[in-house]
Formats: C-alpha cells, structure tokens, sequence
C-alpha cells in the first residue's frame, strides 16, 4: 500500500513539474515588434532608403516570410490580436486605445501553463492588466535591456517568452540622426505625392528606423553575450505601416502587410523564405507548439511551425482584416472598413463611402503632419496630386484589387464583369467571417467606443 502511495506521489509531481522539466529542452521566445514601420522599408523585404543590417541579418540567419497580414492597421488592436489570438471584434479590442473582454486568456496564460515565464518590456496599449499579466520590465517607454538581462539572468529552471515592444519609428520622429539622410535622394513610394515637405519628413521617419535597427543589433549582442542564441526562437515583426497616406489606419496593403523574420538555430534554415500566408492571430497558436503545448480550440489561429520548420509551403488562403477609425485621434465620425485578401486579389468594403476618410494626417495641426496641406496644394495643379488627395479621403463602396499586376492599389476593379466571380466569392467569404466574428458592420463601428479608454469612451467607467 505504501509503495502504491509514493508511486501516485511521484506520478502526480511528474506531472505538475513536467513543464519546468522540459524547460531545457524547449527553446526561450524573444518576439520583437516595431511600431508603425512600413515592411518594405526593411532591407530585406527590398528597402533602399536606409540600412537595416541588425534586422536584415535575423533573415540572413533565418527565416523570412514574404505574406504575413495583421488583422487592423492600428497599434492597439494589433497588439491585443497578436497576445490574444483573436480577430480584433471576437476579443473586443478593435477600435485605437482598447481593451480586451475580461475573462479573455492571453499568451501570459497559455505559455504560463507550460511552465513559461512570460515578460514584456516597452510598448503596452494593452488592457486589461487581468487579461494581460505579464511580468512587466519597465512602467513606460522604451524597452529597458537591462532589465531585460536581469530577467534572463535569473536561475529560474524555466524558459522564458520576452516581448520586446520599441516606439519606433511612431511618429512625431524626434530618434536617430536625421543628418545622415539626404531628401534629395529617397526614394519615395509610387502612392506618396512628391513634394519637400514630404522628402523632409521621411528624413526624421527613416532616422527613427535606422535608430531602431540599432536597438534590435544591442538585443541581438544581449542574446549572444548570455550565450542564448542557440536555444532561443527570434522574432521580429515590423507592425502596422508608416502613419501617412495608404498605409497606417488603412486596410491597404503598406498598413496590413508586415514584415515577419525568424531565427532559430538548428530549426530553422538560414537564409529561407517562405511565401506561405500567415497572420498575427497564428502567431499564440504557433508559439504554444514550439512551447510543447496542445492546440487551443479557443483561439482562431493556427500554428504556422511547419512553415519554420520547412516541412510545409502552405499556411491559408485568405487573411481577414478591419478598420475602425471612430475614436482615433482627428478621425471621422465614423468610417468603417472590412478586408479579405486572397493570393493574388483583395477586396474591401467601405461601410459609409459617403463619408469623407478623416485622421491626424487630414486634419494638419502642423509638426510632422506638415506635409498633408503641400499634398492639398499640389492637388490645385498637379492631377496626380488631385486624384491621390481624393482617393485617399473618398473611396467607393467596394474595392478589388489584382494585386499581382497592381501591388500599390491603383486600379479599383470592382463591378469589372471578367471578375465577378472572384468579387461575389470574396465578398461571400468576408461576409461570413464578419458573421462568424458577430460583426454587425455600422452597427458594431458605433459602438466602438464602448471598447475604447480614450476621452470619450466609455470602457471601464
């Protein structure tokens, strides 16, 4: 009867120990995640205005992922929806400056349970803190790195999950050398209207980036002098695109797609790419597995592993995407936008077109968003001008977009009869996800504030 009890005992501690136990032989996660850095402005993924050699060397080691959506152009929603692993509307976190639903679990639980120690430094816009309980390194500002050593640093017999969270490059752009750029010299996105005013701002802009890349090489050389590389999956994801026109609080293609590199020695190739499509809800789901965990059926993710790994191509078909600008700074009253991109089209409905798209950019106050009113200057002469400034703030009811021969969405293909099937099986496609999330489309956008702690919100009162 005795040896009965103790062989229980020991069974029943196996159990309860077994995540600290496998620590050793799961890997730590370091997830580094830039804020409002256009994907296309890394050296890698084909940037020519400034050097990014610290983040381009992670895909040099690693692996870089060519098709990787976020769910909402916006910082807060992005974040909720990367440590959720939930579409912005089933969380509740989907307008700017939001919250989760209370009882949502979030990576700090999953990994938790695991056995993980789960740390966050920097950037937060998340809330709140009861779904989001991580150790955090630093009240605010930018990450702190040797807090983050000390976290490393403890003998806890645990692995770790660390999220580095920068301020960069998000605007006002005041970081970095703005010396070393030339304005002359840039070269400026086939969307942007070519005024000084602009080359002047994409000066500070790319001074921040060169900045951040910086910061990452210093997390990189921490990793290394610890002696972590080889046990560590490295991540690094740009955000939500630039905070100017086409990009940032859009469902376009410079505000949705960013950039995903990973390393992680011995599992993954270096110097890989995949084409594969993910998005930021796969990304708790995939960092579960690498943990040794069991999928979630609660989370709308999937675990994109294979893809890192190189035992698979092929992740999904379609990535899903909203905008709510009801509550962002200077925003319209309302303007909502709904998403689905395919491989090769994208399709977007407007639900108020006869509402004028309206933000801090629009509403110039000065300072960095200077550059809009030489925008709306240029527009009196110039046609490129005038049909930029009206795009951008006028848009039709719904939009389709070949983005194999159109990458910067210039020719609107809705009500195009060759594309009629493509257009209704999108549009049925992204009706049926808005059901699935309980997106009542006008109706869930004037709420929105609800969700929202910024002035004017009634979240948490």
């Amino acid at each position: 009867m005795i040896k009965v009890r103790v062989v229980k005992f020991v069974f029943i501690a196996f159990l309860l120990l077994f995540p600290f136990l496998q620590g050793a032989e799961r890997p730590n996660i370091v997830f580094i995640i830039a804020d409002d850095l256009t994907y296309s402005d890394i050296g890698c993924y084909g940037g020519v205005n400034v050097a990014t050699p610290h983040i381009d060397s992670i895909a040099s080691d690693g692996m870089k992922i060519t098709r990787c959506f976020q769910a909402s152009a916006m910082c807060s929603p992005t974040r909720h929806n990367i440590y959720t692993g939930l579409y912005p509307i089933k969380s509740g976190a989907y307008p700017n400056s939001t919250l989760a639903k209370e009882g949502t679990k979030s990576v700090v639980h999953f990994l938790g349970d695991l056995g993980y120690r789960v740390a966050l430094t920097g950037k937060r816009h998340i809330q709140p803190e009861s779904v989001f309980p991580f150790e955090y390194l630093n009240e605010k500002g930018d990450p702190d790195l040797q807090a983050l050593e000390r976290f490393w640093s403890q003998e806890s017999g645990q692995p770790s999950c660390a999220f580095i969270c920068f301020n960069e490059p998000h605007t006002p752009w005041t970081k970095g050398d703005a010396s070393e750029f030339d304005p002359d010299k840039l070269v400026l996105p086939p969307y942007f209207v070519d005024t000084d005013e602009t080359r002047r701002q994409l000066v500070n802009y790319y001074a921040e980036v060169q900045d951040l890349d910086q910061s990452v090489g210093k997390v990189i050389a921490l990793l290394d002098r610890l002696e972590m590389r080889e046990k560590t999956l490295l991540i690094f994801v740009s955000e939500q695109g630039i905070a100017m026109p086409f990009a940032k609080w859009t469902c376009y293609e410079s505000g949705l797609q960013s950039a995903f590199l990973a390393r992680w020695p011995g599992k993954i190739a270096p110097g890989s790419v995949s084409n594969a499509m993910i998005e930021y809800v796969d990304i708790l789901p995939t960092f579960i597995e690498v943990a040794g965990g069991a999928s979630i059926e609660v989370l709308e993710g999937e675990s994109f592993m294979p893809v890192l790994l190189g035992q698979r191509e092929h992740h999904k078909d379609y990535a899903f995407a909203l905008q709510t600008t009801r509550g962002i700074s200077n925003g319209s009253e309302h303007y909502g936008v709904r998403s689905i991109r395919s491989h090769r089209y994208k399709y977007l409905i407007n639900l108020t077109p006869e509402t004028r798209f309206q933000n801090n950019l629009t509403e110039d106050k000065g300072g960095w968003t200077a550059f809009w009113k030489t925008w709306v200057d240029a527009a009196k002469t110039d046609p490129f001008a005038e049909e930029t400034v009206h795009r951008y703030q006028w848009r039709p009811a719904e939009e389709l977009y070949d983005l194999e021969s159109d990458r910067y969405e210039f020719n609107n293909l809705a009500g195009q009869k060759d594309l009629k099937e493509v257009q209704h099986d999108l549009r049925r496609r992204l009706l049926e996800w808005m059901d699935q999330q309980g997106d009542l489309g006008q109706e869930t956008e004037m709420a929105a504030l609800s969700r929202t702690f910024k002035p004017g919100g009634t979240a948490g009162k």
